[in-house]
């Protein structure tokens, strides 16, 4: 009879980690006696980061005491103790590769059901003191597994385990478990996977966009895991384009429209799209690498990008001085996650500034798709000297059945004129946008200089748009997932005070800047990044998860650890790769 060996709880605490703070419950210490089972926690218990652990279907941690001995001989080990791999419940029997999803039991006075596989993360790794545990729980097929809480009880250490009914669909924890973390995923599983109605919200998406990735990528990856801003990768590389015409669109914006020089097509791009220029440095030295929204049409016989002159900004000086019709080019495929969704919900384009060359493209889309969608075009400028588009967007919004514009000058003008050229003085904020009309179940596009997205944010919430609706697009990087760091400072992205002139150059597209690998101060090109305080999303920091999955704009990098499962051509896991050679990384 399998049976619960110790219950073990922990409240968060504050721990040192490289050189960082991590706030983490994954310390968990054995209960004397009884203990209370509540529909989300232990009692004495607590999760640090209930993005990623706690919950409802996350409310009980348990792991066997046969994977205790499997890992201690396998790390040749003999120091574990009860609560070791951060588990609540250290019980004996129901060993993942026989115990299934759906599958209740009685503890004590309390009832559970299996409701997923553990999600491994850097912090087991900190609690082992072996960095590489995430991925060698996840690939050993010994993960663990959570309970739903279906009753609330007192449990106790000794208590039998009592099996009391079973989901129709069987899978078992680690088949569950191999099924979205190998690179092995058969569609009849998938399925039946998805049949499993105990099965946690978070796995049936991913199981989900498994099913429905296997009939539209291409390129390989896992769709189950990759986040959104590495779900359209592209191929790596640079091609040579002509630049076709200049435009000056603003006082301080100028467009460049460019073209393959040999009259080949173009990559197709999605609405919202950036491109990577690999610009020349005048003075020698490495080259500058920038991404420019396209904000023209979709088109594959020309890309247009429009740039804004920056005082001391070292490309868009370099495109104003130097760059001439007929000027050769080298330029990225199109890439980003930022693109317009197909849907009949109202739309809002909302920006500021030279953020709106990606809604603008966006809005291209949607006149030559002749969209019945309502569509609401907000934008922000100082004044008419410095509204770039003006006239296209006005030409674009009459030309849409349901469609308006409002446009904000915060110091218009003599010239300027009220209802003509501009709508209302000042800043958009919440009390204009109720008046506007934002309606709460559109989904909006957002993109501008990042306090203004920021408040921006903050208004819509306050108006009733959810969250999950509200798209962002930031041209300088991207934002960071670091789970469980607490108090670091925000940086600007710098170049390492100690980086020589030796190595592989590794250059970060979107922060603009660029560092040579030193194969003796980092592990992996994650460790790079943090080093230069470029903004990176990361969790297992082992190759299982694919939250640092970004795109390779160039360049050749290898793996080691090996990941679970590769990420789709044209992006890579920086936790876990090396370059090979030069690279531009698309962060």
């Amino acid at each position: 009879m399998p049976r619960l060996l110790s219950v073990n709880v922990g409240l968060p605490r504050d721990i040192a980690w490289k050189g960082r703070v991590v706030h983490t419950g994954i310390w968990k210490t054995p209960v004397d006696g009884s203990c209370r089972v509540g529909r989300l926690n232990l009692n004495g218990d607590g999760q640090g980061d209930l993005a990623g652990h706690g919950g409802e279907q996350r409310a009980v941690f348990v792991y066997q005491i046969e994977s205790y001995r499997y890992w201690q001989e396998q790390l040749n080990r003999t120091d574990f103790v009860h609560g070791q791999f951060g588990e609540n419940f250290t019980i004996e029997g129901l060993p993942d590769d026989v115990v299934c999803i759906g599958d209740r039991f009685r503890i004590g006075s309390a009832m559970f059901e299996i409701t997923q596989p553990r999600v491994t993360c850097y912090r087991v790794g900190i609690r082992m003191n072996e960095s590489r545990m995430p991925a060698l729980l996840t690939s050993s097929g010994r993960p663990g597994f959570y309970f739903r809480v279906l009753s609330e009880g007192e449990v106790s250490a000794g208590d039998e385990i009592v099996k009391v009914g079973e989901a129709t669909e069987r899978m078992t924890v680690a088949e569950i478990n191999a099924l979205l973390y190998s690179s092995n995923h058969p569609r009849d599983r998938l399925e039946r996977a998805l049949r499993i109605e105990a099965l946690s919200l978070g796995w049936r998406q991913s199981f989900a966009a498994l099913l429905q990735s296997q009939a539209t990528s291409v390129g390989g990856g896992n769709a189950g895991l990759a986040p959104a801003a590495a779900a359209h990768p592209a191929a790596p590389g640079f091609q040579p384009l002509a630049v076709e015409a200049l435009g000056q669109e603003s006082a301080d914006v100028v467009s460049l429209t460019m073209r393959s020089s040999e009259g080949q097509p173009l990559p197709p791009a999605l609405p919202g799209q950036y491109i990577v220029l690999r610009l020349g440095r005048t003075g020698g030295g490495p080259p500058l690498f920038r991404s420019y929204s396209l904000s023209g049409p979709l088109s594959t016989e020309s890309y247009r990008i429009s740039v804004k002159i920056e005082p001391n900004g070292a490309a868009g000086t370099y495109l104003r001085e130097h760059v001439r019709v007929g000027d050769i080019l080298d330029v990225s495929s199109p890439r980003g996650s930022f693109v317009l969704q197909s849907g009949k919900r109202p739309l809002v384009l909302l920006s500021a500034g030279i953020g709106a060359t990606p809604v603008l493209a966006m809005l291209y889309a949607l006149a030559a798709a002749r969209s019945t969608q309502q569509v609401l075009w907000l934008h922000a400028a100082r004044d008419g000297q410095h509204h770039p588009f003006a006239a296209e967007v006005r030409r674009l919004v009459s030309a849409l059945t349901h469609s308006r514009s409002f446009v904000c000058y915060s110091s218009p003008g003599s010239a300027d004129k009220m209802g003509e050229d501009f709508d209302a003085i000042g800043h958009l904020s919440e009390p204009l946008l109720g008046k506007i009309g934002i309606p709460g179940e559109a989904d909006v596009y957002l993109c501008g200089p990042p306090r203004f997205m920021a408040d921006m944010k903050e208004a819509l919430a306050a108006l009733g748009v959810a969250s999950e609706r509200i798209r962002v697009e930031i041209f300088n990087g991207s934002d960071a997932m670091t789970p469980g760091i607490v108090g670091a400072p925000m940086r600007t992205p710098h170049v390492p005070d100690d980086d020589a002139n030796t190595g592989p150059l590794v250059s970060f597209a979107r922060s603009g800047i660029a560092a040579h690998w030193k194969a003796s101060a980092y592990q992996s090109i994650l460790e790079l990044a943090e080093a230069c305080d470029v903004p990176v999303r990361w969790s297992c920091r082992t190759g299982v998860c694919h939250n640092c999955e970004s795109g390779l704009v160039s360049g050749e990098i290898a793996y080691g650890p090996q990941p679970l499962d590769k990420p789709a051509d044209g992006n890579l896991l920086i936790c876990c790769s090396q370059p090979v050679r030069d690279v531009v990384i698309d962060l």
